[in-house]
């Protein structure tokens, strides 16, 4: 007999809001080009320039070799530019790929924001305490908060 009550259980309305919020994502970023995947790459480069692939990798929820398919990818299309090399190579937006993400984040806002219209700001708050509190005790503890 399973553990889990899936009416009652946490973990999988989390994993239903997830998807839910994955969907909507999609959707709204086709419109733009982008993967969900490609819209974050982007967005964390903006806003912690300098990451390692490493670092990005993590940041993307990607296997460091996925990110080096998604950095070419987006070079491909001509939001980033790869500067340096090995240890040293970082990937740095494009003002093209600045001009898109512009666009792409304004949609994923606007998905956020239907997402959690229901809730007062109280209780968004509750919400993004909890799962912060929830995402650091599932940490190993050598592991990065990022």
């Amino acid at each position: 007999m399973s553990q889990v009550d899936l009416p009652t259980s946490i973990g999988y309305a989390l994993k239903r809001a997830a998807t839910a919020l994955r969907t909507a994502m999609d959707a709204t970023l086709r419109d733009c080009g982008l993967s969900v995947a490609q819209y974050a790459a982007l967005e964390l480069l903006v806003q912690r320039a300098g990451l390692t692939n490493a670092e990005l990798a993590r940041g993307v929820f990607v296997t460091r070799q996925a990110t080096h398919q998604l950095l070419a990818g987006l070079a491909d299309a001509g939001l980033i530019r790869i500067e340096g090399a090995g240890r040293h190579q970082r990937a740095v937006v494009t003002p093209v790929g600045r001009t898109l993400l512009t666009d792409a984040s304004t949609r994923v806002a606007a998905v956020e924001r239907r997402m959690l219209a229901g809730l007062s700001p109280e209780r968004q708050r509750a919400l993004f305490g909890d799962l912060t509190a929830c995402t650091a005790a599932l940490q190993p503890d050598d592991a990065d908060p990022a």
